[in-house]
């Protein structure tokens, strides 16, 4: 078996890439990656430079694992700056670092993709012999794998890394007939509230327009482009992702996405985009101009729902963070972070920071669960 790391995706054959990794999880078709760099959102000018690995045996692709060298720590979801910070602190650099994630996605899913058949901790342990090599004579601090799925946690595990938890709010079908179906399964209290939010998007003169992603025309990209811009705008920052990587899938891997339009006088006043997985709904992009009540939990979560009983999918993972998800259904579930450091002291550091962490996310995650809206049962 031999590695090719390569510097982007154009150098790696679409359809070997997508026959290996499948197109169940949309974040990791060869599709998405490229529209990342083809648009300029990832490159090394952004501070994620491509660095793919490719496994091939007898010029077989027999495993992958997308890579980035990254020059800063923005747009992960796993909050690392105070590491960066101990580093500094220590006369230390703590960039540039690996990452093994997919940019601005803080979804979970397949990190190291190995063929059927292939034993897949041979093929972890032999990435990670790479990466320490290569972090050796390239003077590199780390390497990080994000929001892994558990098996691939545990492989890691084995191989002595550090495993970090953290929390996001992600909700379940349970075999649910329709919307109606799934608020039985509420306490009353709650099954009013989301009653009364819903009614109160009819009051305001709203109406939510569901739009399969072939059927989305350039000018309704441009639209959703907008409002997605002002969530960012808003908050004094600039959007990560351009209008070119969006017309990008659209035009690639349209099948997979679900815009989701919120109408008032015939004009368009809020946006949600989410990808369409084997069988998980992911919630990604969001943005209005205007505040109208409950119209938030309508279109980014209440519409997600309803779609997923629909086309019977299993799963609505709506996203980092949002407490407020509780109440409405999505339960608290434990995702995870692997990572390596060069330095055997600050290893030892950080191994002792994820074990205390732990501990707190576990209480977190136990005490969100004693908040969720569904009917106690014997």
């Amino acid at each position: 078996m031999n590695i090719k790391q390569i510097q982007s995706m154009s150098q790696i054959d679409p359809a070997a890439w997508n026959q290996l990794a499948g197109t169940d999880y949309p974040f990791i078709r060869h599709e998405f990656l490229m529209a990342l760099e083809q648009s300029g959102s990832v490159c090394n000018q952004t501070g994620w430079k491509p660095a793919h690995l490719l496994v091939y045996d007898n010029e077989i692709l027999i495993a992958l694992m997308p890579l980035y060298l990254k020059g800063h720590s923005w747009g992960e979801y796993i909050f690392d700056h105070q590491w960066a910070q101990a580093f500094q602190q220590h006369g230390l650099n703590y960039y540039p670092k690996w990452l093994t994630a997919i940019p601005l996605t803080p979804c979970q899913g397949s990190r190291i993709v190995v063929r059927d058949q292939i034993d897949s901790l041979k093929i972890t342990e032999l990435l990670l012999t790479f990466i320490q090599k290569l972090s050796e004579e390239q003077n590199i601090s780390s390497w990080h794998c994000l929001f892994p799925t558990l098996p691939q946690v545990k492989l890691l595990e084995s191989l002595k890394l550090s495993i970090r938890e953290g929390v996001q709010f992600q909700w379940f079908n349970k075999g649910y007939h329709d919307f109606d179906d799934y608020l039985l399964a509420l306490s009353s209290s709650k099954r009013k509230m989301i009653k009364r939010e819903r009614k109160r998007i009819l009051e305001q003169g709203i109406e939510l327009l569901p739009i399969a992603g072939t059927e989305i025309t350039p000018k309704q990209w441009q639209i959703f482009y907008n409002f997605y811009s002002m969530t960012y705008l808003k908050k004094g920052s600039e959007p990560y992702l351009n209008l070119a990587f969006f017309e990008q899938i659209a035009a690639n891997m349209g099948e997979q996405l679900l815009l989701v339009f919120a109408i008032k006088d015939d004009n368009p006043v809020a946006v949600a985009l989410s990808f369409v997985g084997a069988d998980t709904l992911y919630g990604r992009y969001w943005g209005c101009y205007d505040e109208y009540h409950s119209l938030h939990f309508e279109t980014c979560y209440y519409q997600g729902i309803e779609y997923c009983i629909q086309k019977s999918l299993k799963r609505f993972d709506s996203g980092a963070q949002g407490e407020h998800k509780i109440a409405r259904g999505f339960e608290p579930i434990t995702t995870y972070s692997a990572h390596w450091i060069q330095d055997s002291q600050f290893s030892k550091a950080v191994e002792h920071f994820v074990i205390e962490e732990r501990k707190a996310i576990e209480h977190y995650r136990e005490k969100a669960s004693s908040y969720l809206p569904f009917k106690q049962t014997d």
